[in-house]
């Protein structure tokens, strides 16, 4: 394994990263404050409770997922893309480096980048409403697990798209909406019957459902069905990537 490969590459994605800092961390801090005003306020004011948990509380885990996402998807398709876009993608696959180094360095910026805004929002939803983790360790291993495996998503996009616009098609279009229809903002034990089985062909549901379990110890569906989702989720994805390498698709074209 070409450590120094896979160091050089994370250096230069969070260089990118620590040169838009104040943006990076004002950014999630002002759209939090945003959602607790729209989501905490108005609909707060009606909605007491959920599942036993005050509905501030309950839309946090929702808010973290929405934001991590999005985020490991951006700067992991962005990251891949810029190289394919100038041609110095071609110096990098010239490299004495294999796929799986390119995508740790990549993919571990990515996640890394994800993380930092997924606790910052921790940290100012705590500001706004009492958070009580219940499992501290699952909660971070959902929180490492969604930002690793929605970064090797945001690798397959930036691969896979061939303008700036095709990047954020996916975010926008399909996670987004995913994420809201999800069971973010409330449990789907409050829809009817009928779109309670739906919803759980919508696989975000798992994600967000087993995150929520490790604050408040409740649940939407079986825990173990969030850590399967997530894990074949990323074994999917990793998959993909091995295949797009040894074909050259849309690399080496």
């Amino acid at each position: 394994m070409n450590w120094t490969a896979i160091a050089a590459i994370y250096r230069f994605e969070m260089a990118r990263f620590f040169r838009t800092l104040m943006q990076s961390f004002l950014s999630p801090v002002l759209s939090t404050s945003l959602y607790f005003v729209v989501f905490g306020a108005a609909i707060g004011s009606r909605i007491d409770q959920v599942e036993g948990v005050a509905y501030g509380a309950f839309i946090v885990p929702g808010l973290i997922m929405l934001s991590v996402m999005t985020q490991a998807i951006s700067n992991a398709s962005f990251g891949i893309y810029f190289p394919k876009f100038i041609g110095t993608i071609y110096e990098l696959l010239s490299a004495p480096v294999n796929f799986l180094e390119i995508v740790l360095g990549y993919v571990g910026a990515a996640a890394t980048k994800a993380l930092f805004i997924g606790v910052v929002i921790l940290v100012t939803a705590s500001l706004f409403v009492d958070l009580t983790i219940a499992h501290p360790f699952a909660m971070m291993l959902f929180l490492v697990l969604t930002c690793v495996s929605f970064a090797l998503l945001g690798f397959i996009i930036g691969v896979w798209a061939k303008n700036f616009e095709q990047l954020q098609l996916v975010p926008l279009l399909i996670v987004t909406p995913l994420v809201f229809l999800g069971g973010s903002f409330y449990s789907i034990s409050m829809l009817p019957t009928i779109w309670q089985k739906i919803t759980l062909f919508n696989p975000v549901v798992y994600l967000i459902s087993g995150f929520r379990w490790s604050f408040f110890g409740t649940s939407d569906v079986p825990v173990g069905f969030s850590l399967l989702a997530i894990g074949g989720f990323t074994l999917l994805c990793l998959g993909a990537i091995w295949w797009i390498f040894k074909t050259g698709w849309r690399i080496r074209a």
